[in-house]
């Protein structure tokens, strides 16, 4: 059945896709930590990574919105 495969599809890039963007978000908050352990800390970087961190946030918290949509449960 064509729509079960579509299904399938969107199902596996979405569970890849929030993998992803769950793999730099820990990226960031490691590099958060060196940031706070080197000597001159630069506020401006930090405040770009936590930045970007939350927009990785925002953009799961769509997904997980979309597929509730999707699945009728919103």
């Amino acid at each position: 059945m064509p729509g079960g495969n579509m299904q399938t599809y969107n199902t596996l890039f979405q569970k890849e896709l929030t993998k992803l963007i769950n793999v730099e978000i820990e990226m960031l908050k490691e590099n958060l930590t060196r940031i706070h352990h080197k000597e001159g800390f630069d506020f401006s970087s930090y405040k770009q990574i936590v930045g970007r961190i939350e927009g990785l946030r925002a953009a799961l918290s769509h997904c997980e919105e979309a597929e509730n949509i999707v699945n009728g449960t919103l």
